[in-house]
């Protein structure tokens, strides 16, 4: 007899803890605790103060590697007066008509 109350204990534990969460799911959402201004307020000041070390960290990096991420100078693009060796200058005409775009450059040929 022992044995079947231990086997028919463990569903009603089971359904009895069941009840019991569905039961405080139910308070719980009948009563909800009001949101402690402390909490929020802490939060915010803890944030606040760790963003202060983190632009601290930020300007350090940024000052030391800077310069690897500065953009040398484009060289100098050649002028009408200066063509690419090479070719022979061109007739002049108008970049472009009205109703076309300008066509791109041939390519050069190597003999």
């Amino acid at each position: 007899m022992g044995d079947v109350l231990l086997a028919l204990s463990i569903p009603v534990l089971v359904f009895g803890g069941g009840i019991y969460a569905a039961c405080d799911c139910w308070w719980r959402r009948r009563h909800p605790a009001p949101p402690s201004p402390c909490t929020h307020r802490a939060a915010r000041l803890a944030e606040q103060e760790m963003l202060l070390p983190a632009e601290e960290i930020v300007n350090d990096a940024h000052a030391a590697l800077g310069p690897l991420y500065d953009v040398p100078p484009a060289p100098p693009a050649p002028g009408p007066a200066d063509p690419p060796a090479g070719l022979s200058p061109r007739p002049s005409r108008p970049a472009s008509t009205p109703d076309r775009a300008p066509s791109p450059p041939a390519a050069v040929r190597k003999p």
